[in-house]
């Protein structure tokens, strides 16, 4: 039976997923689908990966709500003008915009002969991880897309405070993102719309794996987390559901750990 908990016949509620065909954007679009959100995904493939995407997509659909992606890149300003302008054809209202975007450097900062990092690898990560958040807030407010009472989603990792190698550009993408996060919570209230960060624990994705050392980071938290496994996507998709719905409407600003206890050990 199709859900109606985010919408019933007279609604118009929608989740905006920045990063939504894998990892933890996905399994939110797919939580947030089974619980009645219509659901327009943005993400940025090659051809050669749409086919086991199309079919996550169409499983999303399958649950009875609305869908619509754009294969563009988000964090392209002439490309976000064109999906808001579509999007307000479409007379969307965005209830949730997810913020998933994973489009960093990991160079190290020392290295004797591979590349290490520049500036320019700071700035693209940066903008791309952090900034574009706010770039896409801004843009629906001013289009007149959110919905009177919405939520800003956006996910960070302990990375935002500790050190890792060849995890400098994305770290200090991660604190921004937090910082940028509060200051929408601060700057955005009064119209209705309030941001919280997920962070979430070691979470076996792609985006870890592309990480240097990646398979000692696992190991390491499979020993450390009190659950003794790694974090899910469905365990954040599951946060994230609960911080749209109105019980949680009280809840700004916050930095919220999902790992499994992960932070005590």
């Amino acid at each position: 039976m199709k859900s109606t908990e985010f919408n019933s016949e007279s609604d118009n509620n929608w989740a905006l997923i920045l990063g939504g065909s894998s990892g933890l954007g996905l399994a939110t679009a797919m939580k947030l689908a089974k619980h009645g959100m219509h659901i327009a995904i943005i993400h940025r493939n090659a051809r050669n990966q749409m086919k086991e995407i199309d079919l996550s997509f169409k499983k999303i659909a399958e649950t009875g709500i609305q869908f619509v992606s754009y294969n563009i890149d988000a964090t392209n300003a002439e490309k976000r003008s064109d999906v808001l302008k579509d999007l307000c054809e479409k007379e969307i209202k965005v209830k949730v915009l997810v913020h998933s975007i994973a489009k960093g450097n990991l160079k190290p900062m020392l290295a004797n002969e591979n590349p290490t990092l520049a500036n320019d690898d700071f700035a693209l990560t940066i903008n791309a991880m952090a900034i574009s958040l706010y770039d896409w807030v801004k843009q629906l407010y001013v289009s007149n897309l959110f919905h009177d009472e919405s939520s800003v989603l956006s996910f960070t990792s302990e990375g935002s405070q500790r050190a890792w190698s060849n995890y400098a550009a994305v770290s200090a993408a991660k604190a921004s993102l937090e910082a940028i996060t509060r200051s929408i919570a601060l700057e955005f209230a009064p119209k209705g719309i309030r941001a919280n960060c997920i962070q979430a624990g070691v979470t076996d994705t792609i985006s870890l794996r592309m990480i240097p050392g990646s398979e000692k980071l696992i190991e390491h938290t499979k020993i450390r987390n009190p659950f003794k496994r790694l974090t899910q996507p469905e365990d954040v998709a599951n946060a994230a559901y609960l911080l749209c719905k109105k019980e949680a409407s009280w809840i700004n600003g916050s930095i919220i750990k999902v790992n499994g206890g992960e932070h005590i050990n």
